[in-house]
């Protein structure tokens, strides 16, 4: 087992989840018929049974989405020293409308950093922003870092209002974030990529394939469209933290590198697609050791970091030795465990004497 000097380099688990319970309510009463369109679609993409487990899981994870003992606990059973905590995705609200769509992503900000101040020597945090509203993510990202401390946001695949056809679907290649992303590689803050729901909508409602297939199909797309739209290139101080080891795409590059060859309308980044799996970090969260080898591989040592899903069922229970069994080189597995998320600058709020980045 690699031996990780945990007084200088904390193993951070850059994935891991809470639940914010006024939220829904918030949202439930500033738009009832928003909110109950958006758990018609739910239902839809993901089938009665799927729903009726998860409700389950839910029931039985609260206490880890919402009371701080326990999740310290957890984290000493897994032998992690700090997670980077995000907002549950089911808490993206995308169809919510202006006002009080900045209203959510504030309120989800503070109670971030009110979880995050109980603990600061143990977490640190990352907010939201209203990715349907492209124009209200900067001053949603300036409340996260600069107001509330966190160290940067959490966003979706793609956004789109249930229920509204006249509201245009937006991609992470939207020109409209153009602000926004250079507004994030000013102030260094980390852009965290967690998927929730999938275009594909009724195809996957059984089986469960609305998260075995949807989770990695969205990230690809995703990081597809940041890639080959010249995002990157445009923002290359861009930290870009991938969820579930970037999907389907690093191990899949070579379809994306020969169509930038062959095809002009895919020759609008710089270089090969593959290469941009160099600019952008990943978590380990692969459930497989022959996955996370090689996603290490193909994205580099430096790429990729410890991340569990806490406390969600399809997450791990035993992250760190998830890393171990993939059989690593011993220098790798202490990047991924705690080096590339001391290098990237996470670590414990506490450790954060200094929020002068503006």
């Amino acid at each position: 087992m690699t031996h990780i000097d945990t007084a200088q380099h904390p193993i951070v688990d850059v994935h891991a989840h809470i639940l914010i319970p006024t939220l829904q309510q918030l949202v439930a009463e500033g738009d009832p018929q928003g909110f109950a369109e958006l758990q018609a679609l739910e239902v839809r993409r993901n089938g009665p049974e799927s729903m009726a487990n998860s409700g389950r899981m839910i029931k039985e994870r609260w206490s880890q989405l919402t009371n701080l003992e326990r999740r310290l606990a957890d984290m000493d059973a897994q032998g992690v020293d700090v997670q980077l905590v995000s907002p549950s995705p089911s808490h993206f609200y995308y169809f919510a409308g202006e006002g009080l769509a900045l209203k959510l992503a504030k309120q989800s900000n503070e109670a971030v950093r009110d979880v995050v101040q109980q603990a600061p020597e143990r977490l640190n945090g990352l907010g939201l922003v209203p990715l349907q509203h492209p124009q209200l993510m900067v001053e949603a990202l300036e409340h996260a870092v600069l107001g509330c401390g966190l160290m940067g946001v959490e966003i979706g695949s793609f956004a789109a209002t249930p229920g509204d056809p006249e509201r245009s679907t937006v991609e992470l290649s939207d020109p409209r974030l153009e602000p926004f992303w250079s507004r994030a590689s000013e102030l260094g803050a980390i852009v965290f990529l967690h998927p929730f729901g999938c275009s594909l909508d009724e195809r996957l409602d059984r089986f469960y394939l609305a998260n075995t297939v949807s989770q990695p199909a969205e990230n690809a797309v995703a990081l597809s469209h940041l890639i080959f739209s010249g995002v990157l290139d445009r923002h290359p101080g861009l930290k870009i933290l991938a969820a579930h080891g970037g999907g389907y795409l690093p191990t899949t590059i070579g379809r994306s590198d020969h169509a930038w060859k062959v095809r002009p309308e895919a020759q609008r980044c710089a270089e090969p697609p593959s290469s941009y799996l160099q600019r952008i970090f990943f978590d380990s969260l692969l459930h497989g050791p022959r996955e996370l080898s090689a996603l290490v591989e193909v994205a580099g040592p430096g790429q990729v970091m410890l991340g569990s899903d806490y406390p969600f069922d399809m997450g791990s229970d035993n992250p760190v030795g998830e890393v171990h069994a993939a059989g690593l080189p011993a220098t790798d597995a202490a990047k991924v465990l705690a080096g590339n998320a001391a290098a990237l600058g996470i670590t414990a709020a506490a450790a954060l004497t200094v929020r002068s980045r503006a």
